[in-house]
């Protein structure tokens, strides 16, 4: 044997062996593109998304966790999916251990020294005012970064100036006129060559920033709000009046972070442009006049909450399970059209169409839509901890589980996954996005990450199982509807939900004919969970008068 030959022959082995290895690694998908194409159609000329999106909003919504209107969304849910054939639809229970609230009315005025009407929103779990109220406008603006001795002296010098008083707490914040918008779409060229960089990271969870920590003796923000709290309480003040902070008249309007009606006063959010003309007129030494009636009920019975539950059932691997599914649940200032009425619409229908053309998967494919999502992912985490367990502790389901895709980032069409897993994992995920990209799906890319946060994919991800978050287009998600009073029907665009759904259908179904489940993490690759931090429930991460994002 010649040299040469020698090194011919082992160069030729190498890129057998390397060929080989690649060809097994991203070894071709069976794609069926009859079905493919029955889906597109059934998904196009009879689609039921917007009817869906009708009723959790219009008719149904806003539906905060452990109110009657999300019990009730969550109840025709259940009907709607057994009119289409769906079965085993029910109503799951967890234990949310708050009371459910509602806010049943609301008005707001400005008497004097002009009458005016008022913008504003009511912060969730605060009480109602007796009645209709009318009294003088007091500002208050706390220390920066105070200590103890600081916050005491202030509230010291405040207590017998808020009796009675409609306290407007904070100064207005300023927001800058929008001069170049962010883009509403994702460009193509830029989203395929973040998909094909194997370093880059993966997209995830918007995930909440550190709560600012107490240092040098400085109290942190939770120890004021839960002092500011308890002052305005004690001193009788009659309405608490906070900045909602954006543009164009958005309120984020959240909640009490104790849950608990009594600890603290009737709480409302204005416009940033109505709290920033009073506290003005205010700071000229003009008198301010308001009036304000609040009706609030709590609901004891909303301590147990609910996820919403339906299958496909398998053939002959039915006892293992594909999920599809997004929060039912939504904050009250609006009717919960992109955060997350859409999602749950645009899943159900994915359901809807795969039993619509009389398919047979062989996995059983389940929806779910869950509650409690706003409050902390309350609902998956509850339903994945019953089913399946953790990698570290799992039950006898978690070995037959395959995958759960999540939408729940707005009206826009799903533009990418992200699939806790290896690579393999996103290989054939790949191939089942390759036949939409002209519906805008470019891709897959993998993670890593066990954190919880962001959506309910993560509640899977975090016990070592196959969660699939969704990229989407942000159209007006984070800039104008995200949480905001401007989330409701008229913002939502039906081509796209319909692209979501016709592209999720497809990847749900062949994932629910593989021969063999979805890849995932062997018990030594798994990443392991990171520091524990403390409670589900997200913790205040802004000064006082504002609302907490999640």
């Amino acid at each position: 044997m010649t040299k040469v030959f020698r090194v011919v022959l082992v160069v030729t082995l190498q890129v057998a062996l390397i060929t080989s290895a690649f060809a097994q690694a991203v070894a071709p998908e069976r794609i069926d593109a009859e079905i493919n194409a029955k889906i597109r159609q059934e998904g196009t000329t009879n689609s039921q998304i917007m009817r869906t999106l009708h009723f959790f909003t219009d008719v149904y919504g806003p539906r905060l966790t452990g109110s009657p209107n999300h019990e009730n969304a969550a109840k025709w849910a259940v009907k709607q999916m057994q009119s289409w054939g769906l079965e085993n639809a029910h109503l799951e229970s967890w234990d949310f251990g708050h009371p459910g609230w509602l806010n049943e009315r609301f008005s707001a005025f400005m008497n004097a020294p002009i009458k005016d009407n008022l913008t504003g929103e009511v912060l969730a779990w605060t009480p109602s005012t007796n009645g209709t109220v009318t009294a003088q406008a007091v500002q208050m603006t706390l220390p920066e970064r105070p200590t103890q001795e600081d916050l005491n002296a202030y509230f010291n010098s405040m207590k017998d100036k808020i009796a009675g008083k409609m306290v407007l707490v904070g100064k207005p914040i300023f927001v800058p006129v929008t001069i170049t918008p962010s883009p509403r779409r994702v460009d193509d060229k830029m989203l395929k060559d973040q998909l094909s960089n194997p370093n880059a990271a993966a997209f995830g969870p918007r995930n909440q920033p550190p709560q600012q920590a107490a240092t040098d003796n400085r109290l942190s923000l939770a120890q004021i709000t839960g002092q500011l709290d308890k002052f305005l309480l004690d001193s009788k003040v009659a309405v608490r009046v906070n900045d909602g902070g954006r543009e164009h008249g958005q309120i984020r309007a959240f909640d009490n972070r104790t849950f608990d009606v009594a600890k603290v006063v009737p709480t409302v959010i204005l416009r940033n442009e109505d709290y920033g003309r009073i506290w003005r007129i205010l700071s000229d030494g003009t008198p301010v006049e308001l009036e304000f009636n609040v009706v609030n009920r709590s609901y004891p019975e909303g301590k147990t909450s609910y996820n919403t539950i339906a299958e496909i059932p398998g053939t002959d691997k039915a006892d293992e399970v594909i999920m599809l599914g997004g929060h039912l649940d939504s904050w009250h200032a609006a009717t919960g059209a992109t955060d997350n009425a859409i999602g749950c619409a645009t899943m159900m229908e994915a359901a809807r169409i795969i039993k619509a053309l009389g398919l047979k998967p062989r996995r059983t494919i389940r929806v779910a839509m869950w509650g409690g999502e706003e409050q902390g992912l309350l609902g998956s985490q509850a339903y994945v901890k019953e089913h399946f367990g953790s990698a570290e502790s799992p039950k006898p389901e978690f070995a037959k589980f395959g995958g759960y895709f999540n939408i729940d980032t707005g009206t826009g069409r799903a533009r990418a996954f992200s699939v806790f897993g290896p690579e393999s994992a996103a290989a054939i995920l790949r191939q089942y996005a390759a036949p939409f990209e002209d519906l805008g799906l470019m891709g897959v890319s993998t993670s890593k990450s066990r954190s919880l946060g962001g959506s309910d994919n993560t509640s899977f991800s975090q016990a070592g199982l196959p969660g699939i978050g969704s990229r989407q287009d942000p159209i007006e998600y984070q800039s104008a509807t995200w949480h905001t009073n401007l989330d409701t029907y008229e913002r939502i665009i039906e081509d796209d939900a319909k692209k979501s759904a016709i592209a999720i259908a497809s990847a749900v179904y062949h994932l629910a004919m593989r021969d063999e489940l979805l890849p995932r993490f062997s018990k030594e690759e798994m990443p392991p969970l990171p520091p524990a931090r403390g409670t589900a429930t997200p913790t205040p991460t802004t000064p006082p008068p504002a609302t907490r994002p999640r």
